[in-house]
């Protein structure tokens, strides 16, 4: 009897949190354990709340199926708009039918579909990952003196953030005739995976000045793994993106020369903007950029300011 009088007790409380919000948002996480979606997801809860609005988080694990059915789940529980932050950016188009069908509001955060044509009702709000490449490229190719030999650490390559990002690097090279691109893969955006695949590369006898990585935690990796080798820090420049705690640090203690900024905080403010534009009826872009900014050691303590 007490059981069920607890239960009751607890569902009575979740109706009366939702009941008491001007809107529901389903929101379906990626994965809930990568670092930088977690600086996402916790900016979707800030700007919720803000804005009274209740939010109902889900975890895709990593897995494309599973994302689908928690966004049909909402669909169904007839939440007022949904916000994903999608595992396959590829495979987002029966998550777009869904929604559309069901005319329910759908934000993607964080990354693009690889649709670049969306319907109405569906919006958009990330960053240009093509931006990002080229930034910390222009700044790594001005260490080296316009010369030298780059390992190119990739991130999950069912990403378009991982190709623009390369591409953004490589556009930056044409005009760098005397960068050589030696070493070219995939860690998965992993830290523990940059520094194996490093370590890798120096075992089979590569030769490299600089690396440059599609995120911050494979760079961390990449310095770990120099480290260990016997590198003295600073000797191969490496320079990565994202900009979270963990990259701020690495660049003060001389693991990175620089990193590139990207706004979760701003991409998940601008996401539920977005979602309680269309849950409106207002106008709103179909795509939403947030601007990238290189982070050069410098000017550390004005992007340490955004997680105090």
């Amino acid at each position: 009897m007490r059981r069920c009088t607890l239960l009751f007790a607890t569902l009575l409380l979740l109706f009366s949190q939702w009941a008491a919000a001007d809107y529901r948002i389903g929101v379906s996480i990626a994965r809930v354990d990568d670092n930088f979606m977690t600086y996402v997801r916790n900016g979707l809860d800030e700007a919720a709340k803000k804005e009274n609005v209740q939010i109902q988080f889900e975890d895709a694990q990593g897995d494309v199926v599973r994302q689908l059915n928690q966004v049909q789940g909402f669909i169904n529980q007839k939440v007022d708009a949904v916000i994903v932050l999608p595992v396959d950016t590829s495979a987002t188009a029966n998550i777009t039918r869904a929604a559309v069908e069901a005319k329910t509001p759908l934000v993607y955060v964080n990354r693009h579909p690889d649709e670049r044509t969306l319907p109405k009702g569906v919006v958009t709000v990330a960053s240009n990952d093509i931006e990002a490449g080229q930034l910390q490229m222009r700044y790594l190719a001005e260490k080296l003196g316009g010369k030298g030999n780059l390992a190119i650490i990739m991130g999950d390559l069912a990403q378009n953030a991982t190709h623009d990002r390369t591409e953004g690097v490589k556009q930056v090279l044409k005009d760098y005739p005397g960068i050589k691109i030696v070493e070219q893969q995939s860690a998965e955006w992993q830290r523990s995976k940059g520094m194996d695949l490093t370590s890798n590369w120096l075992l089979a006898g590569s030769r490299f000045d600089a690396i440059v990585a599609n995120n911050d935690e494979m760079a961390i990796g990449a310095a770990m793994a120099l480290q260990q080798a016997g590198k003295a820090k600073g000797e191969i420049a490496i320079v990565g993106i994202d900009g979270l705690p963990d990259g701020l640090a690495a660049i003060k203690r001389g693991m990175l020369v620089a990193s590139v900024f990207q706004d979760p905080k701003a991409q998940a403010s601008s996401a539920v903007q977005a979602a309680l534009k269309m849950i409106k009826g207002e106008p709103v872009e179909t795509d939403v950029w947030v601007p990238f900014q290189l982070i050069k050691p410098e000017q550390l303590a004005v992007f340490e300011q955004h997680y105090k």
